[in-house]
């Protein structure tokens, strides 16, 4: 049996059925286009950022220095264009401007980050009080999520965010995408603080791969739960919000038609979400992974798993890419770090074909099929949550030599996004509980280690003439979609 009751056979049914299906997006029940209508009652509709990517203003009214700011300052090398976040876009001074843009396009809401940060108006706020830009100074204290005293720490941190504006914000997100905080931060290196074994990337002069992300994913989880019961102890009943987490998932299809292969695409998919949503949901982390990483993964005392168990009252899932997975022997593994514990070799192509079109990010092929089939995977799993999507996107190379109305041009966008639209349509359908879904992003913006050399936006930042902000096609059309049309007849006015 699976986790939680659910049986095996249908975790191989799940995965069976992502590999024989064809690509193409379903068709709507009756012909019409898609659009907001094609939506349930009260389904969100909004867009994503972070505080650092965005904002700027690094140094401005009192802000403390995060390891981002210290990592980009200190190592530029690790960003592709030696960029950083001092100005971003902005926002901390035009996020008037951006609102507005928002307002224009039709959408309902805007998942942001908390900085010690400022609430927007006349949005619907969904508030992430983590999003990777830790102080500097308690990284330096005690070494910041390798010790559980930032457990303390986190909730103390939580409380001043629920205290000051829990009055207009109704939606609480703890933590975003804690997978990518252990792994690219502590087992691949390319993430603040870098932390990783000296041989995993070759630049990482401290860490260890084997052990730390677990460490670090473990403070995660506890500093999670820690402030979920804070809130729902002191705040949730008179200001009446909600409170969850953010996962990242890509999906995994079996390379072959073999059981191990099967087997394999399972286990990396525990690797990833699994390794959070199990403790969130049944208080201990997945077998297959105890089995796998044995003494090094830490263990929940009975009271941390009782804390954990149940600890969101909503889940948001960023969904971005699938892979291929197949089973790699024992005597492959030479050495021991978070990347081959799971012994799955994760590839993108499949008899040389991809699984999906690239993106400008080498990790991100198109495969839209994939948020239905990891939708209806966490319905069956995890007891039918209520899920916002809360990240969805696609990027292209920043290139400086189109000129501004080649680079407004963006029809691969608007395709990802209708065909991710018509399988989140479709897992819905089959009785998925989502509720929302965010589109990743607004504004073109920093991108952690790729800097300014990819673009995600619904909207052009030209970083050459003062930031200025332009609809690309695809703001255009999304504009149509919320309306109830499709098409791109009207135009937004530029901000």
């Amino acid at each position: 049996m699976a986790r939680g009751g659910v049986p095996f056979m249908f975790v191989l049914l799940v995965l069976r059925g992502s590999l024989s299906r064809a690509g193409g997006a379903p068709e709507h029940e009756d012909g019409r286009p898609i659009n907001r209508s094609s939506f349930p009652p009260g389904f969100i509709f909004g867009t994503s950022s972070s505080a650092f990517q965005y904002e700027g203003a690094a140094k401005e009214d009192g802000k403390g220095i995060s390891i981002w700011d210290a990592y980009t300052h200190t190592h530029p090398d690790k960003i592709k264009d030696h960029s950083n976040g001092d100005i971003a876009l902005d926002s901390y001074h035009r996020y008037k401007e951006d609102v507005k843009i928002m307002k224009e396009m039709g959408m309902d809401a805007y998942r942001f980050s908390i900085s010690w940060t400022r609430i927007l108006p006349r949005i619907q706020p969904f508030i992430a009080i983590f999003h990777w830009d830790f102080p500097q100074s308690l990284e330096d204290e005690y070494g910041g999520f390798l010790s559980s005293k930032v457990v303390t720490d986190f909730r103390d941190y939580a409380d001043i965010c629920f205290r000051e504006f829990g009055d207009r914000v109704k939606h609480w997100i703890t933590l975003n995408e804690p997978w990518m905080y252990s792994v690219g931060a502590y087992a691949w290196g390319t993430y603040a603080p870098g932390r990783c074994s000296s041989w995993e990337s070759g630049n990482c002069s401290v860490g260890n791969s084997a052990t730390e992300p677990y460490i670090v994913a473990h403070h995660l989880l506890l500093a999670h739960a820690a402030a979920v019961r804070h809130y729902r102890d002191k705040y949730q009943e008179f200001q009446k919000g909600i409170i969850g987490i953010i996962n990242i998932a890509h999906w995994y299809v079996p390379v072959s038609t073999s059981n191990s292969d099967y087997v394999a695409a399972q286990r990396a998919i525990d690797f990833m979400i699994g390794w959070f949503m199990d403790p969130l949901t049944y208080g201990e982390y997945p077998p297959i992974m105890r089995s796998y990483v044995e003494n090094r993964l830490p263990k929940f005392t009975k009271e941390q798993s009782d804390m954990l168990r149940g600890s969101f009252d909503f889940m948001g899932l960023n969904y971005y890419t699938s892979n291929y997975a197949a089973q790699v022997s024992l005597s492959d593994t030479i050495r021991v770090s978070y990347a081959t514990d799971s012994h799955v070799n994760v590839t993108v192509e499949r008899n040389g074909i991809p699984i999906g079109p690239q993106a400008a990010s080498t990790w991100l092929y198109v495969y839209p099929q994939g948020i239905r089939d990891m939708l209806v995977y966490l319905k069956k799993r995890y007891n039918n949550p209520v899920i916002y999507v809360s990240e969805n996107g696609v990027d292209e190379f920043n290139n400086d030599s189109l000129s501004l109305e080649e680079a407004l041009q963006d029809n691969m966008r608007i395709d990802y996004y209708h065909r991710h639209l018509l399988f989140v349509q479709s897992a819905i359908r089959d009785g998925v509980d989502v509720r929302g879904y965010f589109a990743w992003s607004l504004l073109d913006n920093f991108e952690w280690a790729d800097g300014f050399t990819v673009r995600f936006g619904l909207n052009y930042v030209d970083y050459k003439d003062g930031l200025k902000r332009y609809p690309k096609q695809s703001a255009l059309w999304f504009q149509q979609f919320l309306r109830g049309c499709e098409g791109r007849e009207n135009s937004i006015s530029s901000a």
